[in-house]
């Protein structure tokens, strides 16, 4: 199983706070300490399940709009986008539980004009203020269909570190990684408001596969 290269630190520290509370627990409790270990155990292996990396093919797209990220469709509503669009938009949300792959992936395929990180509160993640409100970052791709599309990356009330790695005039390239975002989140894809939208509320998605929505020409 390959490991975000994010997962650097937070393993290191999980290894060691392990192996420290491990070797309490075998000292004070001795035949007892399994009652200690093996919980400690599961929630050490959960650290390394949360920063897999999923061998995925990524397709070509061109008018598709592909789920950013592993999650939940929690909405799907027109509104005003007041960032970057400055008008109506429609609003696609997909909810990251700590259970899912956090890799953050680009829905379109283009040309990055925009970015900018917002230091904020931490509401939980499906609480509608939270893409206002919440730490956040704001990309902004050109597509290949001449539209302007905005995504926002969202803390939650677990998630605490935010990252992506693109830059104004990128190559953004639909399904491929553009960031991450630790221990329970939120995405935020804003599209015009002529796109077809393909998943709805409750589709489980997965990051670079599925076709949420499809944009016209």
């Amino acid at each position: 199983m390959k490991l975000h290269r994010e997962s650097k630190g937070t393993i290191t520290v999980a290894s060691l706070l392990f192996i420290i509370l491990s070797a309490i627990a075998i000292y004070f409790l001795e035949m007892w300490s399994l009652v200690v270990i093996l919980p400690l155990l599961v929630v050490y292996s959960l650290v390394f399940w949360f920063f897999r990396v999923p061998d995925r093919e990524i397709l070509d797209h061109k008018e598709n709009v592909i789920a950013p990220v592993d999650g939940k469709v929690v909405m799907i509503k027109e509104v005003e986008e007041d960032e970057f669009i400055k008008g109506k938009a429609i609003q696609v949300s997909i909810f990251m539980s700590p259970l899912n792959v956090h890799i953050c992936r680009y829905p379109v395929s283009g040309k990055v004009i925009y970015k900018k990180y917002h230091p904020g509160k931490y509401l939980v993640a499906w609480h509608e203020k939270s893409s206002t409100e919440n730490e956040r970052t704001t990309v902004a791709v050109e597509s290949l269909t001449n539209h302007q599309v905005v995504f926002r990356q969202i803390a939650g009330y677990v998630a605490r570190r935010i990252v992506f790695y693109c830059n104004e005039g990128d190559d953004a390239k639909a399904g491929h990684e553009f960031g991450f975002i630790k221990f329970g989140s939120r995405m935020d894809v804003f599209l015009p408001l002529d796109t077809e939208i393909i998943c709805k509320i409750g589709d489980i998605t997965k990051g670079g596969l599925d076709v949420i929505a499809r944009m016209k020409e």
